[in-house]
């Protein structure tokens, strides 16, 4: 290894030339780069993934997957271009992440989902109707939130949510969404603004 520096440290000092246009082509690619390099402050490193949201009030976490997490996440998969599909059960709620290869357009995939969203009544419990996310990026969302008060049922903070909170936000200008996320049954109101 030792002999190999050395013999490139001799044949620079031996063709200065050689050296001398090479780091100039050097410095010529690179002042090249980073002209051309995009420059994005807080650059979009998410996957190309299309999230479904069905919510089911009422439910417990393993009924919401028995009944629908799984036969959604089944019938999701066998979409072309997916690599992936993930899925979260919660109180009241199901959502689904189905990631994408990175060639696959975004609307192409947002269309091919909704097909298939289109047929899930005849597999979902009656009343389950799934929906896609709007089509931000994760780095849309701004923040989640949750609706508290003492003394409160859950159906009146819920109310609270969709007929005062969410409006007023959705005035907002920039925000594109406001969406309530869980269950009448769930403990506290998360709330994510896109």
């Amino acid at each position: 290894m030792k002999w190999l520096i050395d013999r490139i440290i001799e044949t620079s000092v031996r063709n200065p030339f050689i050296v001398l246009l090479l780091t100039g082509a050097l410095a010529v690619g690179g002042y090249y780069a980073i002209n051309r390099t995009p420059v994005d402050a807080i650059p979009d490193l998410s996957e190309n993934q299309v999230i479904v949201w069905a919510d089911w009030m009422g439910r417990s976490p393993k009924e919401v997957e028995e009944q629908v997490t799984y036969p959604l996440s089944v019938n999701l998969q066998g979409l072309a271009g997916i690599k992936s599909v993930r899925a979260t059960s919660e109180f009241g709620f199901s959502m689904i992440n189905i990631i994408f290869d990175e060639h696959v357009d975004f609307y192409f995939a947002r269309q091919r989902v909704l097909e298939r969203l289109s047929i899930a009544s005849s597999f979902l419990p009656q009343g389950v109707v799934p929906y896609l996310a709007p089509d931000a990026t994760a780095l849309g969302q701004i923040f989640w939130y949750t609706v508290e008060g003492e003394g409160k049922s859950l159906d009146e903070l819920r109310a609270v949510q969709d007929w005062y909170v969410r409006y007023q936000l959705n005035s907002v200008p920039g925000v594109a969404e406001v969406g309530s996320v869980g269950a009448l049954s769930a403990s506290t109101r998360s709330t994510s603004i896109r």
